[in-house]
């Protein structure tokens, strides 16, 4: 029990200063002790009463003073540590030493606010650093404010509801090697997983793959040809929407394309998966689409949708044991056409050969489409070339050593020359 300045017994918890002022303490559910004070005692008790009633339902925060970096070392520690491999690790460690710190490191977390959050991913897009890297900021950045809420020192995320947004994300998608091996191996057995290879070992558009009927391959020269395209929609005098034969986008659509092993493998496996799901399906074929290579498990063409819908499954159990930074990022039927031509320009196949498997117009619509990968082969190719040109400047300061050391034994003949000559005289 506290007393006034009078000696009168003011409550539990409760006492007057020297100066007059009332203080109230108790101890919080974090352990802290806190307080709160007043000149006047009623309002003493309201805020005191308040501040119990608050702690008792969880509705105050942990008082701190810890800063992003502190909590990003206690986030990694109790969070991360025994969840994420070492190089998953790594990762977080430089995006946060790169681009978080320097700018939010030093401030504390109760003052980080939104806009600061969205100046950070400004400024990194402004010195030209791409999409994947400023989303993994934001991600990041998410999930460290998510756990300071659980822990009671935010009210709410400062990071939550950030988007970058598509015209943010100028270059196609293209998967990592990594990303693709992964992919590829969980979705191994599935249903569409043969026109998943078949769409990433020869560009095909997506209405262009599912237009494959059994006479636009050629096993013999391994060859596809591409004269149509499969679209669902509704064209005119169609009550709704349905399936149609389509010319290709373009005359330069009209394209033959060669086949790789991996691709004809598939084909051949998709040719026997046709045949038994055609055998056991009682639903009937659609008229005029009945050599589709490529249909759904009733044996229906395949529209965008389910496309769609079978690519994100996969990603689905790709991502299940994943942590959130190193979860693949949902992508479109389309991202498997621009990954074949990534792939393609990796490999050192020239853009016009390139130009001529997609099926594009002009080679200026492969260039202008592909800049970033062009760019970056270009750059390893430099760096094969310097290999090559210190390899020649190696051979040549080997000749230079040799020649100088010849040149060393005859300046001493001719050294022991004269000097013999000399003697003689």
């Amino acid at each position: 029990m506290g007393k006034d300045l009078n000696g009168k017994e003011l409550g539990t918890g409760i006492m007057q200063r020297k100066d007059g002022r009332y203080v109230g303490r108790f101890t919080n559910r974090f352990g802290q002790r806190q307080e709160v004070k007043s000149r006047d005692l009623k309002e003493l008790k309201t805020l005191l009463n308040t501040a119990i009633y608050e702690d008792t339902n969880h509705m105050n925060l942990c008082k701190t003073s810890i800063t992003l970096d502190k909590w990003f070392k206690t986030w990694m520690e109790h969070y991360k540590e025994n969840t994420i491999c070492a190089n998953t690790k790594r990762r977080y460690m430089e995006i946060y030493r790169m681009h978080i710190s320097p700018v939010l490191g030093k401030m504390k977390l109760l003052d980080i606010t939104q806009l600061q959050i969205l100046q950070l991913l400004k400024k990194m897009d402004a010195k030209g650093l791409q999409f994947e890297s400023r989303n993994k900021v934001r991600i990041l950045l998410q999930d460290m404010f998510d756990k300071a809420m659980i822990n009671d020192m935010l009210y709410k995320n400062p990071a939550k509801g950030i988007k970058l947004g598509a015209h943010d994300k100028k270059e196609p998608r293209v998967l990592t090697p990594e990303e693709q091996a992964s992919f590829f191996e969980c979705s191994k057995g599935t249903f569409y997983d043969n026109l998943f290879v078949v769409a990433v070992s020869t560009g095909l558009r997506p209405g262009e793959v599912c237009a494959l009927t059994l006479k636009d391959v050629d096993f013999k020269d391994s060859l596809i040809r591409v004269n149509k395209t499969l679209v669902y929609q509704t064209f005119e005098g169609d009550e709704k929407k349905t399936f149609h034969f389509d010319d290709p986008k373009t005359k330069s659509s009209k394209r033959e394309i060669p086949m790789n092993q991996q691709c004809a493998l598939a084909l051949k496996k998709q040719l026997m998966q046709r045949n038994v799901v055609m055998g056991r399906t009682t639903a009937k074929p659609i008229v005029g689409f009945e050599e589709l290579i490529f249909t759904t498990k009733f044996g229906t063409p395949i529209n965008t949708q389910t496309y769609s819908d079978a690519i994100k499954a996969v990603l689905e159990n790709v991502n299940l044991c994943r942590d959130e930074l190193e979860k693949i990022e949902y992508f479109s039927p389309h991202c498997f056409r621009h990954t074949f031509a990534t792939r393609c320009f990796e490999a050192g196949i020239k853009p016009k050969t390139v130009q001529q498997y997609l099926g594009h117009v002009t080679l200026q619509m492969t260039m202008d489409l592909y800049t970033h990968v062009l760019k970056e082969h270009s750059q390893e190719e430099m760096i094969k070339l310097e290999k090559v040109l210190d390899n020649t400047l190696d051979v040549s300061d080997a000749t230079i050593h040799e020649r100088f050391e010849k040149f060393q034994e005859s300046d001493k003949e001719k050294d022991n020359i004269v000097y013999l000559s000399s003697v003689g005289t």
